[in-house]
Parts: structure tokens; sequence; C-alpha cells
């Protein structure tokens, strides 16, 4: 998929910007604080629905401004066109729509516009809590399979029924709660299968990314708990009922899964540099761009990398750089606070790209050396 054109009003930081873009690599460069992050934000929303940074859709409207726009211009491989627009006002519900059609629900969206973000707060990852690793297994499963996006809403809401029955002050109604505990075993049973097989796919390929990177000076691993593992899943959610009861919401069930992440066989977070870290989320990243490639009906998924050159050293940049310029990748978005790198990235590749300078949320092309074009 390669996005044409991108339309933004009212956008974070960002008052109006209309910009026609390369299918290969754009490359945004300006101080921290300018923009740029905003910009890759802008394109994740389009194929999203949300903000990669923001759970309430208000805080993405530019301040003391009343809505904000998006809109994008796609193409898909067999030239195919895709118009995306996005719009809300502050007070009511977004609208999403697809070539001027509106969605009746927002999942029907996901997968269309498959997407890759890299960014610095990937790190989470690592030192975050388990929900930032699901979210990664939610994120991506999500853009090739949408029966997992609906057996997870349904597993989210039974165990949402299921926690307000344990915080009653008086004795709940248990034949309600075995109910919503049977549904969430049948769906957490199809959550869990679908997460294990993606994990299982996934690490041979972000395995040998990593090894590329690194030049095999290291040796790393993934690894997925779910309580799926320890029986029938209704057998898991019920077992400590009582318990449950006494802290008011459930202990057991898919919403506990984890990743773990090692190094050497040990917890990346414990034994890792802060560039063995980086090079960590960014090649699991690059696994789960090759694996989106394969899945999603084909359909090369788009590349954001926010500021990816910080803390690590001149070797890797260059692997990673060499990974990303291949044919095997298609459109790029990638920012830096230092032209520099970009710099080498243009001049040792003969591939088309746009470069634009982002200064107080005004983003301008620059056409040439030395000279400029607002757009």
């Amino acid at each position: 998929m390669i996005l044409n054109k991108i339309s933004i009003i009212n956008y974070k930081n960002i008052k109006e910007a209309s910009l026609p873009l390369s299918p290969k690599m754009n490359c945004f460069i300006g101080p921290n604080g300018a923009g740029k992050t905003n910009m890759l934000d802008a394109v994740y929303y389009l194929s999203f629905c949300r903000s990669a940074y923001h759970s309430i859709d208000s805080q993405v409207i530019c301040h003391d401004e009343p809505f904000f726009v998006l809109e994008g211009s796609y193409q898909d491989e067999a030239g195919n066109k895709e118009e995306i627009y996005c719009g809300m006002k502050r007070g009511t519900k977004k609208h999403f729509k697809r070539n001027k059609k509106e969605y009746k629900r927002l999942s029907q969206h996901l997968g269309l516009i498959p997407l890759v973000f890299v960014s610095p707060a990937d790190t989470y990852l690592v030192d975050g809590g388990s929900e930032e690793r699901r979210r990664l297994m939610d994120v991506v499963i999500s853009q090739y399979d949408n029966t997992y996006v609906e057996a997870l809403n349904r597993y989210n809401k039974a165990l949402q029924q299921r926690n307000t029955l344990l915080k009653m002050e008086e004795e709940p109604d248990w034949e309600l709660m075995r109910i919503w505990e049977e549904q969430m075993a049948t769906e957490g049973e199809v959550v869990y299968q679908k997460r294990n097989a993606f994990v299982n796919e996934l690490l041979p390929v972000f395995q040998q990314i990593y090894q590329d990177i690194s030049d095999d000076k290291e040796t790393v691993s993934l690894h997925y708990v779910s309580h799926g593992q320890r029986g029938p899943l209704l057998d898991v959610i019920q077992r400590d009922r009582m318990k449950d009861r006494a802290v008011g919401y459930s202990l057991h069930g898919v919403h506990r899964d984890d990743l773990e992440m090692l190094l050497g066989g040990y917890p990346m977070r414990r034994e890792g540099s802060q560039g063995q870290l980086k090079t960590f989320v960014i090649a699991m990243k690059l696994a789960q761009f090759r694996f989106l490639k394969r899945t999603c009906s084909k359909t090369t998924p788009l590349l954001l990398l926010d500021d990816i050159f910080d803390k690590l050293d001149a070797h890797r940049v260059e692997r990673i750089v060499q990974m990303v310029a291949s044919e095997e990748y298609g459109q790029i978005f990638i920012t830096d606070t230092n032209r520099d790198h970009l710099d080498r990235i243009l001049h040792e590749n003969s591939f088309d790209y746009k470069l634009f300078s982002v200064a107080d949320g005004v983003v301008t092309e620059r056409v040439e050396e030395g000279e400029t074009s607002d757009v």
C-alpha cells in the first residue's frame, strides 16, 4: 500500500498541511517538539482509527480548535485507489469513511492499510508492564485477522461483566457469573491460540533480523506466557473464584498474558544495554513488518521510523538502513533531528525520496538544496 497524499487540519500542533508523498522514502527533519512525530501519528491514525499515543480522540485536536480532519489518498499494489477520511468535532463522535462511505464498525477498517510504527516509546515493550506486550500482539494480529478482534472484544466484555459481579458488596448471582466465565473461556481460547501461533511464527524471523543487525554478537528470544497453557481455560478462570471475589477482579485469563523478552536466556530488561534494548525492539518491529507482508493479502505495510538512530552505534545504524532501503520494504516515513544520518541514506541509495522540514507544526518540502516550498 502506498500513501500518495495526506491532508491534515488541526491535528495536534499541525494546523494545516497537504503533502504529496514519495512512494519510497519520506524524511521529516526538525528539532524535538517541532511536530515530526505528530506527522507520523497522523499516518498511524488513518490505519488504526486512533492515535498511537492518546486513547481519547479529543486529545489530538489542536488546542483552541473545534475539530480535526485527516484525509489520505492511497493506492494498492493492483493500482486500486482508496480515499480514507477521518473527522471529529469536539463533543461528538468521530467519522471514519472509506471512499466516502462511512464504516458501521471501525474494526472493519483494520487491516486495510497495514502499518508498523517504530518509535522511542517502544522501549516500554521491554521495561513496561505486560499490558504493553499484549497490546503489541493485539495490534499485529488485528491487522490480518478480524476474527481475533471480535473474539478479543467479546472476551473483554465478558471480563468486564465478571469483574462487576466480583466487586458487588452483596452476594453476586453465581449463575450469571458462570455464564460470563464460559464466554471468557470460549473467546479466550481463540485469543490464546492465535497469539501462540503468532509468536511461534514471528520468533525465527525476529531472531534472524537481530542477528543481522548485531553481527551475531548476541542471542535473543521471545517466550509467550499464558494461563491458557495451564489446562482448560474455564477451569483456570474458576479455580480461584473466592480469591477473585476478595480482590474484586479476575486474576486468571488471557488478559494476564505476557511475552518474555530474553537476551542470552535472561530478561532483556535486566541484562540489556540501551543499544541492545533498542536493537531488540527495532528487530521485533521489522519482524512484524515481514510477518504482515505475508499475511495481509500480500499488501506491503507502511513503515514508520521515528528517531531510530539515537543510542545505536554507527554499525547497527548502517545495518538497519541497508535493510529498510532494500526492495523488500515499501513506503517508509522516517524522522530525525540530525540531517547527517538521512543524507547518508539518501546519497548511498538511488530510490525516490522527499525531504521535509518541520518547525512549530509547519511542514515544508525541500525541493532541492537551498530551495524550499511550503506544502
